[in-house]
């Protein structure tokens, strides 16, 4: 490890394993609940009994409430303690909800217990991200990609799961001897292909539908369970429970993590006084206070946004080709086996994976923003080369392998590079990570929408707009950022830092050494 990285990120993480692990670990939760719908959903459409169209609502549900819950995730933030037991009733959260899947036979019980999901994905999703930037500030990067990594893990493993459960023979209707039908016949008129004894599907029937993939959600849900256990281990170890001795001197003098987050005040050992160490989380957004807007230049705010925008492109681009790749797969001109479309999901997310875990060591070489480039220029490549050739199913296996690996590193490198430039930690990741999870939401409706109305050609157009969107934002990024670094240059005491802090406001990096060091 110290050939790729020098003795002070190895440093860095030494002094604060535990709690990296930590948030990489719920970000294995994060992955799971991401890939497992498109597999999965013609059969959540048998145990519904309900229409195409009708159970996209589960999708929407989802992604809404992971972008409510990436809201108001950043509050949690404000102890150590409060992060730490939100991760576990959001983690434990997840692991019930794949407890009772198998339960919904209605498809608002199911849309409801998604939605429950999507909140926790949320907390976690924002909790995470601002936790690992304010622990290593300007070496984020690094930690910001492996854990995204997890992300990819835990998104691999749940198709990897359920595939083996797809139901491909019968879908069990109780209480009526004609009340059985084969999802054969189902994915066969999905995929425009000739269905022989029509009248013996029978999806809205009375009665309970059984599916053999009840099993893959149940063991999903027992694969999670050591992740919320292990969070209330290190809770144990740190003395964070009411009943543990002298919480508070764990949470402000004795722990590293907790003296890098804000919102907790403590007395002066020398001298008695209070000493406020940083506000509340809401002063986080102070910048975007009325009060405050003269005080910095637009490019400050352009950051924020156009940052945002490429995020709520990139992350709309994974959440609707995970989500719809597999029916993509098995309609004209495609028509590809159930079982064989079900591989591209776990493709798409192996990709990913491999192309965080290989980012770690280059994001240690290289800038983000270079990164950030090659990553851009290759998403465009691949979903053109994809439309040119979207008769080839070969191809498609192939693109699909290729998008992930490009799209992977753009979240994590998007975000460092954006409080690189802005040298204030929080307000621009809780922008990035609510942008991304609306971007999930609005582009996955839209893309199903288009789907339903247009055909499946319209699954990749849909991408490729998407994409050249993305890039576009990503270049006047590039070009205001450069601006905000001449202007900062220029008026180095007009810095966004200084600026909140004659304003009274409290920055993290002014409130608190370095984050490596702990003599404090």
């Amino acid at each position: 490890m110290k050939q790729l990285f020098n003795e002070r990120i190895c440093a860095l993480f030494r002094s604060n394993w535990q709690h990296t692990l930590t948030y990489w670990s719920v970000f294995f939760s994060f992955g799971l609940c991401v890939a497992f719908l498109g597999p999965t959903i013609l059969d959540l459409r048998c145990q519904t009994q309900s229409t195409l169209q009708e159970i996209t609502l589960v999708f929407f549900s989802q992604q809404f409430f992971l972008f409510i819950g990436s809201t108001i995730g950043g509050f949690f933030s404000k102890t150590l303690v409060h992060s730490l037991s939100a991760l576990t009733v959001s983690s434990l959260t997840i692991s019930v909800v794949f407890a009772i899947i198998p339960l919904c036979h209605k498809l608002l019980l199911l849309a409801f217990a998604l939605a429950v999901s999507g909140l926790a994905m949320g907390i976690i999703d924002t909790i995470s991200n601002l936790q690992l930037v304010k622990i290593y500030q300007k070496d984020s990067t690094v930690f910001l990609q492996a854990l995204h990594f997890f992300v990819g893990l835990g998104a691999l493993v749940s198709p990897l799961i359920a595939d083996p459960f797809l139901s491909e023979t019968s879908c069990v209707i109780g209480n009526s001897s004609t009340n059985s039908t084969s999802l054969t016949h189902l994915r066969n008129k999905l995929a425009g292909r000739p269905v022989h004894n029509v009248s013996s599907v029978h999806l809205h029937t009375d009665g309970d539908v059984v599916t053999n993939v009840s099993y893959a959600f149940w063991i999903m849900a027992i694969t999670n369970l050591p992740v919320p256990i292990g969070i209330l281990i290190l809770m144990y170890r740190e003395r964070l429970f009411p009943c543990g001795s002298d919480t508070s001197r764990r949470l402000i003098d004795g722990d590293v993590l907790a003296m890098k987050t804000w919102g907790t005040t403590h007395l002066s050992e020398d001298t008695g006084h209070e000493k406020e160490t940083s506000r509340s989380h809401v002063d986080l957004f102070g910048c975007c206070l009325l009060g405050n807007v003269h005080s910095f230049p637009l490019s400050f705010f352009g950051i924020h946004i156009l940052g945002g925008l490429v995020l709520f492109f990139s992350d709309g681009i994974v959440g609707s080709y995970t989500g719809f790749v597999y029916t993509y797969a098995v309609e004209p001109p495609m028509n590809l086996p159930h079982k064989t479309a079900g591989y591209l999901t776990c493709i798409f997310w192996a990709a990913i994976t491999v192309g965080r875990l290989s980012a770690i060591p280059l994001s240690y070489r290289f800038k983000p923003v270079h990164l950030l480039i090659v990553s851009q220029v290759g998403v465009i490549v691949t979903l053109l080369l994809l439309l040119i050739f979207s008769n080839s199913s070969v191809f498609l296996f192939i693109g699909t392998c290729c998008l992930g690996l490009f799209i992977s590193s753009i979240f994590p490198c998007t975000l460092a590079f954006t409080e690189d430039v802005l040298e204030y930690k929080g307000c621009a990741t809780t922008v990035m990570v609510t942008s991304a999870g609306m971007g999930e939401m609005l582009l996955q409706v839209i893309v199903g929408s288009v789907m339903h109305n247009q055909g499946s050609f319209s699954f990749l157009l849909c991408g490729m707009i998407f994409g050249c969107l993305g890039f576009a934002f990503f270049i006047l990024l590039f070009f205001v950022q450069q601006n905000h670094k001449n202007f900062t240059e220029a008026f180095p005491s007009n810095s966004p830092t200084e600026r909140l802090e004659e304003n009274g406001i409290k920055t993290c990096s002014a409130a608190v050494p370095n984050s490596w060091d702990t003599s404090e």
